[in-house]
């Protein structure tokens, strides 16, 4: 009797404990769902690479309107840092930056672990196929980045550099605009600015293509390069010289971010460009 009795006990105990392991998985899940929720969040989470000055950069400290970067010591500056200031503001939230590599933006706010991406990102038609995209908030043309007082400093036209080796960033219409150049040596797409820019100083690439502030950008951070404007230059949609707040297919703050936005004139919107490109760290 006495071992039934026990054996009974144990039972007994082991059922007690399983329905409170059941209860607290139950709770964790719930307690997730709502942390991920846009509307319920007291905080606006912007994913950007912190890499493509102007639009954004990664800064030592606070100066010039910095913002912490989340779990990192270092702080992130630039456009797309002020204009998502200026969405948390009319949102009411509280802006949190994440930085993130490029190609794991899109991943990142497909999963909520971010509420928007803010990092230059153009509405191409691509990428409208799997997010959401707010108005545009600023819009600019393509240039080339070369050395200063090299072979292609003077160019006027894109087939100027017909024979040229030329790159741009991976998954951007930056680098599919190259195909546009006759005869170019287009080289393999870069993970990012930071690298286009070395290889352009080592001399392993002629040119990068980028957007005009990033022109300005990389020619007034380095005295050894320059920005190439064309009188015929590449061919390009609206949609891939311009950009926009990326957001999860169907997300509640598309209206309100573009309420926001609509409130922003472009006169401002070009002061904190030139802002942007003047505060940007000269080793960027």
């Amino acid at each position: 009797m006495k071992k039934r009795l026990g054996f009974l006990t144990i039972f007994a105990s082991l059922s007690l404990l399983l329905a409170a392991c059941g209860t607290d998985t139950t709770e964790n899940s719930g307690s997730s769902s709502s942390d991920n929720s846009e509307k319920g969040s007291d905080t606006f989470r912007v994913g950007l690479e912190a890499a493509y000055a102007p639009f954004n950069w990664t800064q030592l400290d606070d100066s010039n309107g910095g913002v912490k970067i989340d779990g990192n010591a270092e702080y992130a500056g630039g456009y797309d840092v002020e204009i998502a200031k200026r969405i948390a503001d009319g949102l009411g939230k509280e802006l949190v930056i994440y930085k993130t590599e490029w190609d794991g933006l899109v991943p990142s706010l497909q999963s909520d672990k971010i509420d928007a991406i803010i990092a230059g990102m153009s509405p191409t038609k691509d990428r409208k196929e799997t997010i959401d995209f707010s108005e545009n908030y600023y819009t600019s043309n393509f240039v080339m980045v070369v050395k200063k007082g090299g072979p292609f400093e003077g160019a006027t036209s894109i087939q100027d550099f017909s024979g040229a080796k030329i790159t741009g960033q991976l998954n951007t219409s930056h680098y599919g605009v190259i195909d546009q150049i006759k005869d170019v040596q287009k080289q393999p797409a870069s993970d990012n600015f930071s690298a286009m820019r070395v290889a352009l100083e080592s001399g392993v690439i002629d040119g990068y293509v980028s957007e005009r502030p990033e022109g300005i950008s990389a020619s007034s951070a380095n005295e050894k390069f320059a920005m190439v404007e064309f009188t015929e230059g590449f061919e390009a949609k609206e949609e891939e010289t311009a950009v926009a707040v990326g957001l999860k297919k169907g997300s509640e703050l598309t209206e309100e971010i573009n309420k926001i936005l609509a409130e922003i004139s472009d006169e401002e919107r070009q002061e904190i460009m030139d802002a942007a490109i003047n505060n940007q760290p000269a080793a960027e």
